[in-house]
């Protein structure tokens, strides 16, 4: 035996087959350090509550929602909203039920003011909604925030001011003391400017922010809700609320939720606290910081739909309402249209939500492997059984489908099996109308070149784009005719075409066809009557190279059509075509000349 054999470890164990994979051990797996410079990067402080009760706790019904999009939200876009995509986005978070909703931030300029005013005088505030303001703790931006709420019939005041460590030695230069002061100060003076300027005619609140608390030492930031208390006085039919934002999230959810039940265990006076959760999404994870906050004792939840925010954004409240959807518990908000929620935020936000995006992206429904096409499938089959062998519809069983957490049609979906798409975005319904309506089954690559067609179509002119026009598009593209004024035909119309085939196997083609207008006889040669098309009309300066070719009967029986789908590459550009025609060759030519003609578009 050689030495190399011999060394323990590097041969066949004694008995084991020669050649047997080497197994994986955990050394296989050792992570290499990154070279990345941790040491510039601290961790966050762990709470001591060892008989912590938030983990045995469940949500059982929903919190109290405010939407802060017109203010948090707005104030991270590029293009801020105009007064109409304000007063857009507002009417739709009223639609949709939230009872507390963040106006803007009045004393920063004439544009918040102005809003503030416009929605008041104009009625747009119903009776039981309470519009909230925001201001920093400068007794002239007080009084100019507290003027902007003349009038409303609800409307709570939002002071805040940073309390954390790196903020009282960086920003403030000031100690504990003195950053307390300013949140003390700041509460006495808005109350007695809302004493001063408010008439009896508007129920007043008043909301205070320690922020950056995630940052704040928790005995501190107790010490300064507390003394902002002192002055507000809550009480039985006083409520206040205190705001414990995660402005930057610097810890786990765990760790959250530690941070909310040690000051709920703290706070004095606290069932008159509605005590706010206001997380920011820069780990990734503020959904789930904000829905153990709730297990930890939270009374409220403030985010954006969709997580619009700064950086990574707010916490998305369209993904908290619709978790308590899907374990049978009532957000208490209306999520059935969720294509209009839609539709309206990338109006006013002028952002596209991602088609992954939970609940409402365009992909969210869609399954493109086919075992969950098929799991589905079983899924629906499984539950109209079950239906009928309990005498009752669908709707009132418990859903059970595989990969679909909730039924689409609660939101306003169906279920397609093909690409997903919006016709609002121009991708909507395409794979759907087309196979329903007209039985034309379209390639997986086709159905995307032509929801890009559609996208431009919308873009430009704006409109719900029907099936009709989708298949009117469809035909213009793809389909035109030739003997309609102003037809886009192009450069090539097929005539009539013979193939003939050699004994190796070779097929000549000859077409008739009009070249740029002139009668033109084609001829090639090929492997097939598609190639044989290729060879000739490379004669008339057309360079075509197949890429990919499909095709299917659109109906049964002798006279049945068949559609053909031909994708080329055609000098250089990618792009598909299709042919309709009772003879399948025929169908072929025609889908040749439908991608020629249209290269040069």
């Amino acid at each position: 035996m050689s030495e190399r054999t011999s060394e323990r470890g590097t041969g066949p164990a004694a008995g084991s087959a020669v050649g047997r994979p080497t197994p994986l051990t955990n050394a296989t797996h050792t992570q290499r350090p990154s070279g990345m410079p941790i040491h510039k990067y601290g961790r966050y402080e762990a709470v001591d509550i060892p008989d912590r009760t938030w983990p045995d706790n469940r949500v059982t019904q929903a919190p109290r929602w405010l939407s802060t999009d017109l203010r948090d939200g707005n104030q991270a876009l590029i293009d801020p909203m105009s007064p109409a995509r304000k007063r857009e986005m507002f009417d739709l978070l009223v639609r949709m039920g939230y009872k507390e909703i963040e106006v803007g931030f009045p004393s920063s300029g004439e544009t918040d003011f102005a809003f503030v005013r416009s929605i008041i005088e104009e009625g747009a505030v119903p009776e039981d909604v309470t519009i909230s303001v925001l201001t920093q703790a400068r007794e002239e931006l007080i009084e100019r925030t507290v003027q902007s709420l003349v009038g409303a019939h609800r409307a709570t005041v939002h002071l805040y001011n940073a309390t954390a460590p790196t903020f009282r030695r960086v920003v403030f230069r000031g100690t504990r003391e003195q950053v307390r002061q300013i949140a003390v100060d700041g509460t006495r003076l808005v109350s007695e400017y809302a004493e001063k300027i408010l008439g009896p005619e508007t129920v007043f609140g008043y909301q205070y922010s320690p922020e950056i608390f995630t940052d704040t030492e928790l005995d501190f930031a107790l010490e300064v809700c507390e003394g902002v208390m002192d002055i507000w006085q809550p009480e039985e039919g006083r409520e206040i609320i205190l705001n414990l934002p995660a402005t930057v999230e610097r810890s786990t959810p765990s760790t959250h939720a530690d941070r909310f039940e040690w000051m709920s265990r703290n706070l004095s006076r606290r069932e008159y606290v509605c005590l706010s959760v206001h997380p920011h999404n820069d780990r990734g994870t503020a959904v789930a910081a904000a829905e153990l906050a709730l297990m930890a004792g939270a009374d409220r939840i403030e985010g954006c739909l969709f997580g619009q925010g700064e950086r990574t954004g707010n916490v998305d409240l369209v993904t908290l309402g619709m978790n308590l959807f899907s374990q049978g518990i009532d957000p208490q908000i209306d999520f059935s249209q969720i294509d209009e929620i839609r539709r309206t935020s990338e109006y006013c936000n002028q952002m596209e939500i991602h088609p992954r995006h939970p609940y409402a992206g365009d992909l969210v429904y869609t399954a493109f492997s086919g075992s969950h096409q098929d799991a589905i499938k079983k899924g629906f089959d499984a539950m109209e059984a079950d239906a009928a062998a309990q005498g009752k519809t669908v709707d009132d069983i418990e859903w059970a489908v595989p990969y679909l957490p909730i039924d689409p049609k609660d939101v306003g979906r169906s279920y397609e099996a093909v690409i997903r798409v919006n016709s609002q975005s121009g991708k909507g319904g395409i794979a759907y109308v087309l196979k329903n309506d007209h039985k034309l089954d379209l390639p997986r690559r086709m159905q995307i070149e032509f929801s890009r067609i559609i996208q431009a179509k919308t873009d430009s002119e704006g409109g719900e784009v029907t099936p009709g026009a989708i298949w009117s598009i469809f035909q213009d593209e793809y389909l035109p005719n030739a003997e309609e004024p102003g037809a886009r035909w192009g450069r090539i119309q097929l005539r009539s075409g013979q193939t003939t085939t050699e004994k190796d196997g070779t097929d000549t083609l000859t077409v008739e066809a009009v070249v740029d207008g002139v009668e033109t006889a084609l001829t090639g040669t090929g492997n097939g009557p598609i190639s044989a098309f290729f060879s000739a009309l490379a004669a008339v300066g057309v360079d075509a190279r197949l890429l990919d070719y499909s095709e299917h009967t659109m109906s049964e029986g002798a006279s049945a059509q068949a559609a053909s789908y031909i994708e080329c590459a055609i000098d250089g550009k990618v792009l598909w075509g299709i042919g309709i025609d009772a003879n399948t060759t025929r169908a072929s030519l025609k889908a040749v000349v439908s991608a020629v003609n249209r290269a040069p578009r």
